[in-house]
């Protein structure tokens, strides 16, 4: 029987609503044999989902989503394998936190200016209260009638033109991509799809993450339609990247991103974990 593999989540250490520990709980009620936490610009919660996954049949691999500016667009580069300790990557990340500290407080500034008061307060108390993402104002933007859910929050009040919305300066893709390296990592190019790029420009995005260092792309992804998961494959195939497989569960407010319910990968592509010592013992159990 092949092993199940979800190696794309949150926890509460960025903006997903689990602790660590009840994320992998989660994880192994639905099934999931090998796991990667990968909260936003941080490792905070690996050592608690580490704990939690030796006392459970689950492995854990660690795992962390840097937020990179390519080409005046956000895209999301997920981490795997690496060393969480290493000092360069815990400094880029440090960085990158320092910038959402800032960019919270003038998100609950602009919203103020807009008549919306104490945004930043309650986004703050929904919180750890050390990293605060536009998934936590759009929550208490929700919780307080200013939307009905949270796509429509997010297009009326937190994307380009919007009250609340702030530009970021986030790391560069081949800063992301060598900080994983070098902690012994390897990198991913998280939910291409949801970019709306266009082929051309998607292959320039894969182009330069190749020629920094980057291994693969994250092909099964739940915001992935099964046409963009075929379209992802063939990205995959055509530039000799590893395919990834990621829910990017956040918690269960978000039941189109079900922990571990991923569609299999498409065939003659080479998966990620193909030569991970893991796959091997998981695979044979």
């Amino acid at each position: 029987m092949m092993a199940q593999y979800d190696l794309h989540t949150h926890s509460t250490a960025s903006d997903g609503t689990l602790t660590p520990t009840a994320l992998v709980d989660l994880a192994v009620e639905a099934g999931v044999d090998v796991l990667a936490l990968t909260d936003h610009d941080t490792t905070e919660g690996l050592a608690e989902a580490a704990v939690a996954a030796a006392d459970r049949s689950i492995h854990l691999v660690t795992g962390v989503e840097i937020s990179v500016t390519w080409g005046a667009q956000v895209v999301h580069i997920v981490g795997l394998g690496f060393d969480p300790a290493d000092k360069a990557l815990q400094a880029g990340l440090a960085g990158l936190r320092e910038f959402r500290h800032w960019r919270a407080k003038e998100i609950g500034r602009r919203l103020s200016k807009k008549g919306i008061d104490g945004a930043y307060e309650g986004a703050k108390a929904l919180s750890n209260g050390r990293l605060i993402s536009r998934t936590h104002f759009a929550r208490f933007l929700v919780a307080n009638g200013y939307s009905t859910d949270m796509k429509k929050v997010f297009k009326h009040y937190l994307t380009t033109g919007k009250p609340g919305h702030v530009s970021g300066e986030w790391a560069e893709l081949g800063q992301a991509v060598e900080w994983i390296n070098n902690a012994g990592g390897e990198a991913v190019i998280a939910h291409p799809a949801r970019y709306s790029m266009t082929r051309s420009k998607l292959r320039r995005l894969i182009g330069e993450f190749q020629e920094a260092g980057g291994v693969a792309l994250e092909v099964v992804s739940s915001s992935h339609s099964r046409d963009e998961i075929f379209t992802m494959a063939r990205h995959a195939k055509e530039h000799s990247l590893l395919a990834s497989v990621g829910s990017d569960y956040h918690g269960p407010e978000t039941p189109w991103a079900n922990l571990g319910r991923l569609s299999a990968l498409p065939d003659q592509i080479r998966p990620i974990w193909d030569n991970w010592t893991i796959a091997a013992e998981t695979d044979s159990a």
